[in-house]
């Protein structure tokens, strides 16, 4: 099982943002860690980029993955069921569908679970994204979250 831990950030809601990632192969002996961040964005938006780039980092398809993340919109909407819904009705009224549909199409792959941890509380590999996520927020000439600007435009 691959265990992976995402956290995602935005300096302004929206505003500068980043996401970070670490990923964990107990049996590969790995762990890799992982960031990038972009112009204008929303916190929402990196939390659940994060989760999609950590996915397509896979190389072996079918894995069996839990992914951890203090993100209650991005647990929810897979767990309870809430993406199928938003599929059924082609997101009507809904944001980041863009996203959402890259995260249905990766997530065919591989065998997915999200667990929900409480963010700031002392989870090491949830600390570290945060600071990746934010580390990532604060590089200079970050490109443009085409996704988010042409949402809003």
């Amino acid at each position: 099982m691959i265990k992976i831990y995402t956290d995602g950030a935005a300096r302004g809601n929206p505003g500068p943002g980043g996401y970070g990632i670490v990923l964990i192969s107990e049996q590969h002996n790995l762990r890799k860690e992982l960031c990038s961040g972009f112009r204008k964005t929303t916190n929402n938006r990196m939390e659940l980029l994060a989760v999609i780039v950590a996915l397509e980092t896979l190389k072996i398809p079918n894995s069996e993955v839990l992914i951890y993340s203090d993100s209650s919109y991005v647990v929810n909407a897979i767990e309870k069921g809430w993406l199928n819904n938003w599929l059924k009705i082609n997101f009507k009224k809904k944001k980041n569908a863009d996203l959402w549909l890259r995260y249905h199409r990766i997530a065919q792959h591989h065998q997915v679970r999200l667990r929900w941890v409480k963010g700031h509380a002392g989870n090491p590999n949830n600390e570290r994204c945060d600071q990746l996520a934010v580390y990532a927020s604060k590089q200079p000439n970050l490109p443009a979250d085409v996704g988010y600007e042409n949402q809003v435009n």
